[in-house]
This record gives structure tokens, C-alpha cells and sequence, in this order.
């Protein structure tokens, strides 16, 4: 009989995740293996995922399993190549406006989930119990590993390399049984390693070698047959030949349990500060399968899907996971990609830090040669070192080939003359952050290069216009702004000076595509959008203590927000250098919002590179940094509490937004939450930051209207 709870749900646009059935017959054993496939029909650019009609479909197998003749000995699960499945679909969610609706729908499918996948993974029919494997080939998350911990044994190609529970990063839960069947068999502290740590650490993935090494595969087998081997492998355990489970490291409960789960709070502090939900009711979960039966712990997680699902942070998550998947992979306001023109050899100007980063992804991505340039032979030597000791740590972490190494030191060369790029189709120059600079560069460029070449910069904050004024050429000159480090930030910032042409921005778009990299085109600004909106928020913050401030109080005013880290935290990691140089242009473009720099630029006269000192304990506030950027405040200006200075911050943010729209530097507003979120890592649960200024009425407020439409990335 199905275990189909009784409900009306239906989601008409659900891309259905079929579980297919055939039987095997494995050698020395009574009855066939049920191999369940799951598979959405479709390759592996469109994961298997989990709405309401895949878990009928899911139940339904298992009907056909139950009523099978001759009785089958075991249930196994995989998925299509590449694939296991990656979870709930969460259109689903998207698909339902009203609270309440939304609210029954998610319990339904929480329910749903847990029959389901409870009845194909405990392999119980009637009275009768058979063992069941998960056969994991490919990527499985959130409910796709759920389904395999359901399963009694779990074998993992080696080169999966997306294991996880997402939901937390998401304002969710593991709602399929992950908060109780994960620490009941890795052990608690595990536990919250994969869910709570991972999620709130920008969603880590685990490779299977990680995953094996934790306990969540009790076999690891090569990828070339796959299937074949783990066959292989279940038949001898069916046969009793070997017990995957008696390997397993026993669950340790009382004391390390509860001090796993602590351990857990306090990483969702340091994250979040308590700014979103979906943590501590994961946690509260994990607590509760210490002792908690499985219709019991399957209920509380139910019921937290449901809250969850109503909830702001949820919605804001969802539009930002819509935009990160979306919106992100079609940048908005491009030309025809047709105009783009091939690239066959890439020239980067300067041999630091940046330039070395930048050479080793174009040499990675694209494929072709590269070639860096310097004046000097010593750093020009330093930064092809550089680059060819990142390569060997490559594979030394065997994340590339011995042959792909090989390839990539044969790529990269250096040169004293830019005649070395008269051949390159692509120069992006890293030099100095100083206009003058840059111009002479790229005059040097013009007078080797094709007139077809494209001249890109990686200025943060310089005019790409200005650049390309003193050219000939001026239209194939663009901005393509990377965020440090290079091989790990998702996002470049695209931008379109005033005579850039369509085939220049076509070009450019291509390339950070080929190069894995997010664009986001933007028009040619001072700091263009996320060194714009990080200098006013951080403007404020400063300006706060310079008024009296106490550091500690302007620097948490804004962790209600649970960004990543705090401003002043953030400034070391930049470099008040770095800082300085842009608050000056944008002090310089814009007096009325970007105040003078005066505090920032006596800490940076000391040679102070933070405002805090790091020792025995812990973080603390350096006084003479402190000073250097507080001045004698003025008797008629009062000084402002933290929630004071978050409250200016936050009026300063959204100011800044709508002056970035209104002079038409992005598209949207969707574009300005895409940069926050892909290059600041500001959290999913904001939604990037407009939804967060739109619910809190701070929209309104400073700017006179929202950003987004109700209902678009709010609940209303």
C-alpha cells in the first residue's frame, strides 16, 4: 500500500524527477535488486529535483517494488550521469503567493517528503525488511542526500565533488529527515559541520574524499564503473561477506552531543548575530534527534519547514538564490553575443599580486597563451614565479592533472616589451591605481596592438573613460573589475565606458563567461557599485567615530544584518590604503555624500594597515587607531548609539542605491543585490539588500518608494 499522505498539491510547472525501475540480478543471491534511477529526462545542466509529482513517482516505485514477483532482495537508488539529485524543487515555493497557502503547502510536501523517501530508504513491505543502498554518482543536495541517508548503506563515486545540506543558507532546514538521521550516524559534531557550518561558511560544498572522510559514504569507488563496482559491492554485502556498518564510528551522545550543538550556536552568532531564523531551528532539530523517534523528529521538522516558509528571510533567499542561478548566468544590458570576437592569446600588463591571479585563470579558463609583462626583470621573474608555484599547488591538492600542469607552466611566459602582445587579442592591464599610469599603458598598447584588440582594466575605482581618452581607438576599451582573490570570487563588474563599443562589451561579457566569472554591466562610475555602496556605509561608520563613537559600537552597529563581516573588519582586510584611495575619488565625485577622509587618511600616514591588533586575546582595538581616526568632536554634534549609526548606515545605503538607478549605472535594482551578493558575500537571507530595505519601510523612508515590487522579494 502507498504511503501517500492525502493532499491537493500540484505544481503544474514541476520539471518532473522520474524514479525508473529495473531489476538486476546479482550473482550468489535470492531475488533481484530493485535499481531505482532517478531522472528528470533532461542532461546534467538540469539537476534532478524533488516537487510534489517526483515523490508520487518515488512512492510509486516503491508500490512497484513491494508487488514485485519474485520478491527482490535489496533496493538500490541512483541517478542519471553526474547526477543523484540535488533536492526539493524550490519553484515550488516560489509558486505560492499567499502566506497561508504557502505555509500548508510546505507541511504538505514536508510530509510528502518523509513518506517517500522513508519508504524507498527503510525498505520495509508488510513485514519484510531488505536492505537498501544509495549508489551516489553524482551531486546530492539537500533532499538528494537525504535520500541517500535514508538508505541503509551509501556507496560515493570518488569524483563527486557537491555533497551538502544547503537548506540554512537558503533560511531553511534539512526537511526530509537530514536533522535526524545525519548526527545519528556521523555523530553530532559532524552534524553540524555539514549543516550549519558549510551553509553559513558560503554554502562549502564537500568533495567526496571530504565526505567519505566524515562518514556520509561507507565506500568510496572510482567513477569508471561506477555502478558496475558498486553492484559489486552491495551483492557481497547482501551476502553477508562484509558489514559496511560495523566500520562505522560509534555516536558519541550526552555531553559531546550538547557540546556539538553548542558549538553550533555559536557559529550561527558569529554569522548571523541572530539576524535569521533558519540556524538555530536547524540546531534546536539536531538537539532533538539525540533522543527524539523518527515520527517525532519527522514532525518537528515539518512543522519548522512550515514557519520557515513564511517567513521574510526565506523569500529574500529564494530571489537572491533566483538571481545567483538566473540572472547572474545572462548578464542584464548586453549587446548581441554574436559580436563577441574570438580569443586566442590574452597579454596582461604588471607582474604583482593581481596581475599573477589574473594571469593563472586566463591561462586555466580560456586556454590559451598568456603573457605577462612588467618593467622590471626581477618582479617580472617574481610573478611568473608566483604563478607557476600556484600551479604546482594545484596538484599538489589534485585539483588539476600532472598533464594539465604541464600544459599550464607551458602557457604562461613573461616579457620586459609589450611588442610581445602584437598577436594577443585580449591585453588586460593590473599596474598602479593612478590614471596617468594607466593612460601611458595603454598608449603603449595602441601602438603595438591590432586596432581590433581589446584593452580591458582592472581599475576598482578609475574612470574607464578617461582612460581610453588619450587613444586612438578609444572604443575597444572597457572595465573588467575582479574582486580579491581572484580564482574565488564569483563576481566581475563589466563596465561600459562612454565610447566602448557593442563588440568591446560583447567581448568582454564572453570572456568572464569562459572564465566562470559572474558580470554584472555596469556604466562607467566612480567605483561603479560594490566599492561605491561598501566606502558609504563604511563612510558612515567612520564618521561615527570621529564623532565619539565608541569603535566597538560603530563597528556591531550593522550585525543585525549578519553580513559577513563587520565594516572595520573589513577595512583590514582590504587595506586602508586601498580604502583611502577610493573614498578620495568618490569624496572628489561626490563632496555631498562621501565626506571627507581625513581620519582614514591619518591611519594610513601611521602605516596602520587595521584599526584592531590580534593576540592571546583575541581581537581587540588598537587606541592609537583608534585616535588616529577619531577628532574632537563637536559639542553640538551628539553621539550616535550603535543602532544610531546602523540606522544612518542603512539610510546612507539606500540613498546610494537610488542615485546608482536613477543615474543608470545598472539596470535594476536586481543587479545592485547581484553585486552584493556575489562580490561582498553579503547573505542570501537579505536577499543582497534592497528586499531588506523595502520590508524595513527604509526605502520608503529616504528614497520615497521601494525598490522592488510587493511580492517580488518580500512576502508583501
Amino acid at each position: 500500500m502507498s504511503g501517500t499522505p492525502a493532499t491537493a498539491l500540484d505544481f503544474p510547472g514541476e520539471v518532473v524527477t522520474q524514479a525508473h525501475v529495473r531489476y538486476v540480478v546479482l550473482p550468489g543471491v535470492a531475488g533481484p535488486l530493485a535499481l531505482v534511477t532517478l531522472d528528470n529526462g533532461l542532461d546534467h545542466t538540469r539537476p534532478s529535483t524533488f516537487g510534489p509529482a517526483g515523490l508520487r513517482s518515488l512512492l510509486a516505485a516503491a508500490d512497484e517494488i513491494e508487488a514485485h514477483t519474485p520478491a527482490v532482495s535489496a533496493i538500490a537508488v541512483t541517478g542519471k550521469p553526474f547526477i543523484f539529485s540535488v533536492g526539493a524543487d524550490l519553484a515550488f515555493r516560489s509558486s505560492l503567493r499567499d502566506p497561508e497557502a504557502a505555509r500548508a503547502g510546505i507541511h504538505a510536501i514536508g510530509e510528502l517528503g518523509h513518506a517517500a523517501l522513508r519508504r524507498i530508504g527503510e525498505g520495509r513491505f508488510g513485514g519484510r525488511k531488505v536492505p537498501t543502498f544509495a549508489l551516489v554518482n553524482g551531486a546530492a543536495m539537500g533532499g538528494g542526500l537525504e535520500v541517500a541517508l535514508h538508505c541503509d548503506y551509501r556507496a560515493l563515486s570518488s569524483d563527486v565533488t557537491a555533497l551538502a545540506l544547503p537548506e540554512v543558507f537558503l533560511g531553511l532546514v534539512p526537511g526530509w529527515g537530514g536533522t535526524q538521521l545525519l548526527p545519528n550516524l556521523v555523530g553530532a559534531d559532524r552534524a553540524v559541520t555539514i549543516a550549519i557550518e558549510n551553509p553559513l561558511n558560503q554554502n562549502k560544498m564537500l568533495r567526496a574524499a571530504q565526505a567519505f572522510a566524515l562518514g556520509l559514504a561507507d565506500v568510496l569507488l572510482e567513477p569508471a564503473d561506477f555502478l558496475e563496482e558498486a553492484l559489486r559491492w552491495a551483492a557481497r554485502v547482501i551476502r553477508g561477506e562484509i558489514d559496511p556498518a560495523a566500520a562505522r564510528a560509534p555516536v558519541r551522545r550526552g555531553q559531546v552531543w550538547a557540546d556539538a550543538v553548542a558549538r553550533g550556536r555559536a557559529l550561527a552568532d558569529a554569522k548571523l548575530h541572530g539576524a535569521a531564523p533558519a540556524a538555530y531551528r536547524a540546531l534546536d532539530l539536531l538537539a532533538l534527534a539525540e533522543t527524539a523517534d523518527r515520527g517525532t523528529g519527522y514532525a518537528a521538522e515539518t512543522e519548522a519547514l512550515a514557519d520557515l516558509a513564511v517567513s521574510e528571510e526565506l523569500t529574500a533567499s529564494l530571489y537572491a538564490f533566483d538571481l545567483v542561478q538566473k540572472r547572474a548566468k545572462r548578464p542584464a544590458g548586453g549587446p548581441d553575443p554574436a559580436l563577441a570576437r574570438p580569443v586566442t592569446k590574452v597579454g596582461v600588463v604588471g607582474a604583482g599580486l593581481m596581475a599573477s591571479q589574473l594571469a593563472l585563470l586566463f591561462a586555466q579558463r580560456l586556454q590559451v597563451p598568456v603573457v605577462l609583462t612588467d618593467i622590471d626583470q626581477a618582479r617580472l621573474d617574481a610573478g611568473l614565479a608566483t604563478v607557476h608555484r600556484e600551479i604546482d599547488n594545484l596538484l599538489t591538492r589534485k585539483r588539476i592533472s600532472p598533464d594539465k600542469a604541464s600544459r599550464l607552466h607551458g602557457t604562461v611566459s613573461g616579457s620586459l616589451t609589450k611588442d610581445a602582445y602584437a598577436d594577443a587579442d585580449l591585453v588586460i592591464e593590473a599596474v598602479f591605481e593612478d590614471l596617468a599610469v594607466k593612460q601611458r599603458v595603454f598608449t603603449e598598447l595602441e601602438a603595438v596592438v591590432s586596432p581590433d584588440t581589446l584593452l580591458l582594466t582592472n581599475t576598482s575605482a578609475l574612470s574607464v573613460s578617461d582612460m581610453a581618452s588619450v587613444l586612438r581607438h578609444p572604443q575597444r576599451v572597457a572595465g573588467l573589475h575582479f574582486f580579491n582573490p581572484v580564482a574565488i570570487m564569483p563576481l566581475v563588474e563589466a563596465v561600459r565606458g562612454r565610447q566602448t563599443d557593442d563588440a568591446a562589451i560583447a567581448t568582454t561579457l564572453a570572456v568572464a563567461k569562459k572564465l566562470r566569472k559572474n558580470a554584472v554591466l555596469t556604466a562607467d562610475t566612480p567605483a561603479f557599485v560594490v566599492n561605491r555602496l561598501l566606502t558609504r556605509f563604511m563612510g558612515e561608520v567612520l564618521a561615527a567615530i570621529d564623532n565619539g563613537t565608541p569603535v566597538e559600537d560603530a563597528d556591531q552597529a550593522l550585525e543585525p544584518l549578519g553580513l559577513p563581516m563587520s565594516p572595520l573588519v573589513l577595512l583590514g582586510l582590504v587595506g586602508p590604503a586601498v580604502a583611502l584611495h577610493v573614498a578620495e575619488i568618490l569624496h572628489a565625485a561626490y563632496p555631498e555624500r562621501f565626506p571627507g577622509t581625513e581620519g582614514l587618511g591619518r591611519l594610513v600616514a601611521a602605516g596602520k594597515t587595521s584599526v584592531y591588533t590580534w593576540g592571546p586575546d583575541g581581537q581587540q582595538v588598537d587606541p592609537e587607531a583608534a585616535e588616529l581616526i577619531r577628532s574632537a568632536a563637536s559639542g553640538d554634534t551628539p553621539v550616535l548609539t550603535g543602532e544610531q549609526v546602523r540606522e544612518a548606515s542603512l539610510a546612507a545605503l539606500a540613498e546610494e542605491i537610488r542615485a546608482l538607478l536613477d543615474e543608470g549605472v545598472v539596470t535594476e535594482a536586481a543587479d545592485v543585490d547581484l553585486c552584493l551578493l556575489l562580490g561582498a558575500g553579503w547573505p542570501f537571507h537579505l536577499g543582497g539588500i534592497t528586499p531588506y530595505l523595502d520590508r524595513t519601510g527604509i526605502s520608503e523612508k529616504i528614497t520615497g518608494r521601494r525598490f522592488t515590487p510587493p511580492g517580488v522579494a518580500t512576502l508583501s
